[in-house]
Formats: structure tokens, sequence, C-alpha cells
């Protein structure tokens, strides 16, 4: 009881019992690092607007960053080996120009083609449009559902950033089926071109939405976004891991 007492102190302005490690009031709310005497009359002002970081942002924090926890060696090695790679190869992909289509000729073009062709059986119920769409729609959400299993379901916000840099990936590996609305000259499936079919989903997209002659410039902006989003997931798992690190030095 005297231990319990001893680290127990009371609040200036309203006198509630708090903790020595408290930062502020649980019952008025000020910061007693900021309270001075007399200040009592003086309402006490949102964090917003007082200087502190609003709530959003910590709880976004909160989540994006300070929920891993992780402290294992081995998993910070792993994890260390991922980022090499996601880097080396995102840059890669950041520096090559969209015409080049080098995202549709690497190894992770299958895996998305996989997730494409499904799409398209999956909004099937929607609609011709919706079915057409589909493929493109099936690529985009599934690493946008492993993002949002490993940020909520396993508080894994590494694991998150991947899933991020895969999604961004994905819609630089869309930008060329774009680009190439009109001209139909990407080899598909059935190792035919779209002039030698009644065309491809972009085509027919666009052609539905009569936005043909917007194929470049909306191919560029999906490219630009995956680079933006690509560029982030190297910001935010590096983030992660740096306070892995610091865990692990500690």
């Amino acid at each position: 009881m005297l231990a319990a007492d001893a680290s127990a102190t009371n609040c200036p302005k309203c006198h509630a019992e708090r903790l020595d490690e408290a930062t502020e009031c649980v019952r008025c709310g000020i910061i007693f690092a900021k309270y001075r005497p007399g200040m009592a009359r003086i309402p006490v002002s949102p964090p917003s607007s007082s200087g502190a970081h609003p709530r959003w942002l910590l709880t976004a924090k909160e989540w994006l960053i300070e929920s891993d926890t992780t402290v294992d060696s081995m998993t910070f090695y792993g994890r260390t080996a991922v980022f090499v790679a996601m880097v080396w190869w995102g840059w890669t992909f950041i520096v090559t120009p969209l015409e080049t289509n080098s995202t549709g000729e690497s190894f992770l073009h299958l895996i998305n083609l996989s997730f494409h062709e499904a799409g398209h059986v999956i909004f099937i119920p929607f609609g011709r449009f919706m079915t057409i769409l589909g493929g493109t729609l099936g690529q985009i959400l599934m690493p946008m559902i492993c993002l949002g299993t490993f940020l909520i379901k396993t508080r894994d916000p590494f694991g998150a950033s991947v899933a991020l840099w895969w999604m961004a990936e994905s819609l630089m590996d869309i930008a060329p089926y774009i680009n190439d609305a009109r001209a139909l000259d990407l080899m598909l499936i059935g190792g035919v071109t779209g002039k030698e079919t009644d065309g491809h989903d972009w085509n027919n997209i666009l052609t539905m939405l009569n936005l043909l002659e917007w194929d470049h410039r909306l191919a560029h902006l999906t490219y630009n976004i995956g680079i933006l989003l690509m560029l982030g997931s190297f910001l935010w798992g590096g983030a992660v891991l740096l306070r892995h690190y610091r865990r692990l030095s500690a």
C-alpha cells in the first residue's frame, strides 16, 4: 500500500489522483507538462489545436507502424532480405518506361494473370462490362485483401507493406494493357494479338466508355499511381524494419 501511494500524485487543477507516468489528467484533460498555476479558468484546447498530434494520426501510426512488436532476430533477417529484394526489383520497374512492358514480362505477371482470369469469372453475375473489367479488378483486389489481412487480422504491418508493393506492381502490370487499347499489339494468352481477335479487355472497356482515345493518358496515370504506391511501400516497410532493428538493439 505504501509503494502504491508513493507512486501517485494529484492533478494540480482538479486534484484527481494520477500515476507518475501519466501525461494528462483522466478527469479534466489537462496536460501536466503544460499546466501552470492560474490556468484553471482557461479551457483546455483540443489536441489538434494545442500542438499535440491529432488522434487520427496517432491511430494511423499505431496501426501502420507500432502494432508490430516482433523482437525475433531471425524474423528481422528474413524481413531485411525481403525488403532488399523488394526495393531492388521495384526500382527496376520504376526506372523502366511503361512502353517496354517490363512488368508484363516479369515472373509476377504469371501470378497476376491467374487472379486476372479468376476475376473475369467472379464478376460474371454483374453483366458484360463488369465481367470484362473483372479481370483487372481481380488482380488488384487480391493484394488489397492480403494487405487488409496482414494489417487487421495478423497485425503484421511489414507484411502489409509487401502487399502494398504487390498492389503497386499489379497496377504497373495493367498499364501496358491499357496503353495497347488502340494499337492491339500485345500478345494475349492464346498466342494471338488483339488485332487477330475481337480486341482485348481494355480495348473493349474504353470503347464501351467512349474513351478509347484516352488510352495512353490513362495508362500513364495508372503506371504513375503504381510508382507512388511502390515508393510508399519502400518507406513503410523501411520504417517498420528500422523499429524492429531498434528493438533488437535495445
